[in-house]
């Protein structure tokens, strides 16, 4: 029988600034795995964009370079045409030649990380975003990590300008990473470890949240290129 309940124990640590949530959220990952490096050195390492923030991918990468496995399941259809997902079709010969075609910048960065990231072994995923597959991967005790569209999870103004200030006329969506650390079937929620404060549901960085708006708001991810699940674990026995 499932259980009704599951916590993983993700300590999540705040972010430094506004554009370091996704190495925030790696470092929490790598913890969880038993790691104890300062956060200030992942933040370093992690490539940033010209806007500041970061890709999944980029995290990942990091990931894989430290012997980590990792997988992303992806819905961004800015990046991925869903029928590249067919048995033998070579995935990194289809984003070189989308990436000779389509010149905007953040579909460039996106698509060097994701080179970088099949290069290395990393795993790329399309299957249906469900209560069903969120639950599962925590049920194997794996973190999700996850980029997704912090305008729609918090129901705050579109953000406006350098400072991201709040303008609900000029304003664009914002894109956040959060880990996905545990569920509770009875109420149909999702235990989000948050680094960004302070936000809508408390001081804490980690609250119960229904897990339709955490759906929600990874698929409207794709506003800001995130719109993705990324779990990372270590090596398993015999690869498989």
């Amino acid at each position: 029988m499932l259980p009704l309940t599951l916590r993983l124990p993700v300590k999540m640590l705040p972010q430094p600034d506004e554009t370091t949530c996704g190495p925030t959220c790696l470092n929490a990952v790598y913890r969880y795995w038993g790691e104890d490096e300062p956060l200030a050195a992942v933040i370093r390492r992690t490539r940033r964009l010209e806007r500041g923030g970061t890709f999944a991918v980029f995290l990942a990468c990091d990931a894989l370079r430290r012997g980590y496995e990792a997988t992303i399941y992806t819905y961004n259809l800015m990046v991925f045409d869903p029928t590249w997902f067919a048995p033998g079709v070579d995935i990194a010969d289809k984003l070189r030649r989308q990436r000779e075609v389509k010149k905007e910048p953040r579909l460039q960065h996106a698509t060097e990380g994701y080179l970088e990231f099949l290069e290395r072994g990393g795993r790329l995923r399309f299957t249906d975003l469900s209560r069903t597959l969120i639950r599962g991967l925590l049920r194997r005790r794996l973190p999700i990590l996850t980029g997704l569209s912090s305008t729609y999870l918090y129901r705050t103004a579109r953000e406006y300008g350098p400072s991201d200030t709040p303008d609900d006329v000029r304003g664009t969506p914002g894109g956040h990473f959060v880990v996905m650390a545990g569920y509770d079937r009875k109420n149909r929620a999702v235990l989000v470890a948050d680094p960004y404060g302070p936000h809508p549901y408390g001081p804490s960085h980690e609250y119960w949240i229904n897990i339709d708006r955490v759906v929600g708001a990874v698929l409207l991810g794709i506003v800001t290129h995130d719109a993705n699940l990324l779990v990372i674990q270590p090596p398993r026995a015999g690869g498989g």
